[in-house]
């Protein structure tokens, strides 16, 4: 491998790490946000992203929790998926690409990845259908508005993992016949 190569390599684990370490931070902020909205809703004009849903909740907490779920999930699973990343990029031998725990890595990667994009779809029609039921939700929309991008990039990380397995089987099946 090259040095511009292995250059880029590592300033890419730089870039997925702070990523990770600002969705984490997204995902705490939204924690905090939800706890401050039940017991000191006053507050959440304070916290980060201004995420009020107090009137949802005095409509329906039933509505509010299931959307707070939505968010919450969608927002731990990005920051997860970001550590799977790390994770792989972290013990990749770089000189030996095509290992089982790399093909596992990606193939998980891409799940992950869709399952992402899968949720986020049916949270935000979810919310379109809320909407209907007077329900407001515009500063919702933020959170699920790439779900369509999710979905093709699993798609397409998937298959990134098939090849990756096959290259594996094929090295595996070279590595027995010598």
């Amino acid at each position: 491998m090259s040095k511009t190569d292995n250059f880029i390599f590592w300033g890419l684990y730089v870039v997925a790490w702070m990523i990770f370490v600002g969705l984490s931070i997204e995902a705490g902020g939204l924690i905090v946000n939800l706890f401050f909205s039940l017991y000191k809703p006053e507050f959440v004009q304070n916290l980060y992203q201004k995420l009020d849903l107090i009137q949802m909740y005095n409509e329906s907490k039933l509505t509010f929790f299931g959307i707070y779920s939505f968010i919450l999930i969608i927002s731990i699973s990005k920051a997860y998926l970001f550590y799977i990343v790390i994770r792989l990029m972290h013990k990749m031998d770089l000189s030996k690409p095509f290992s089982s725990f790399v093909s596992k890595q990606i193939l998980q990667i891409s799940h992950h990845t869709l399952s992402i994009g899968i949720l986020s779809h049916i949270a935000r029609e979810v919310v379109k259908g809320l909407m209907h039921h007077g329900f407001v939700s515009n500063n919702l929309n933020q959170f699920w508005v790439d779900s369509q991008a999710f979905i093709l990039m699993g798609a397409v990380i998937y298959i990134i993992a098939i090849i990756f397995k096959k290259g594996v089987d094929i090295q595996n099946e070279n590595d027995l016949t010598v």
